[in-house]
C-alpha cells in the first residue's frame, strides 16, 4: 500500500515540526548537562 504523495507533501512539515518539538529541548539538555559537568569536574 503507497501512500498518496498529497499526503506526504502535506505531513512533512508537520513531521519536521515534531521532530524539531522533541529534539531542540533535548539536545539543548544535553548540552546544559555537558556545560556543567566540565565545570563540576574542572574544579
Amino acid at each position: 500500500m503507497m501512500a498518496d504523495h498529497g499526503e506526504t507533501a502535506g505531513a512533512t512539515p508537520l513531521m519536521i515540526l515534531a521532530w524539531a518539538w522533541v529534539v531542540l529541548p533535548f539536545a539543548y539538555g544535553v548540552y546544559e548537562l555537558f556545560m556543567k559537568l566540565t565545570q563540576l569536574f574542572a574544579g
